[in-house]
């Protein structure tokens, strides 16, 4: 197949959008891929339910508006490899990080 040829699909996929293109001229056959990086996408963890707490028996006066929360420090964060993949231990014959009902610092 020729260079310009090949040089005009390549400017065919690029310009329309479309993923993937194959042409097959005589025994010659080219397949051309274009694949989009896609921003990775964090899931913030669920947080723990807190314990049930019993209302208080007289209403407290109105206090000063809450604070906004502080943002998250996610500078220790751990990345996952592929998004909603869960590792419960290191290895498939480790020990888990941790057992369940077990308390952990965040």
């Amino acid at each position: 197949m020729d260079l310009r040829k090949l040089k005009k699909l390549i400017d065919l996929v690029e310009e329309s959008g479309i993923a993937e293109i194959e042409v097959t001229e005589g025994e010659e056959k080219v397949r051309i891929t274009r694949t989009i990086a896609a921003a990775p996408v964090y899931a913030a963890p669920v947080p723990a339910a807190a314990p049930a707490v019993t209302p208080a028996a007289a209403p407290v006066a109105a206090s000063a508006p809450a604070a906004a929360p502080a943002a998250r420090d996610l500078s220790d964060a751990q990345k996952s490899p592929m998004v909603g993949t869960f590792y419960r231990a290191p290895g498939p014959n480790a020990a888990p990080f941790v057992e369940v009902g077990q308390q952990v610092k965040v």
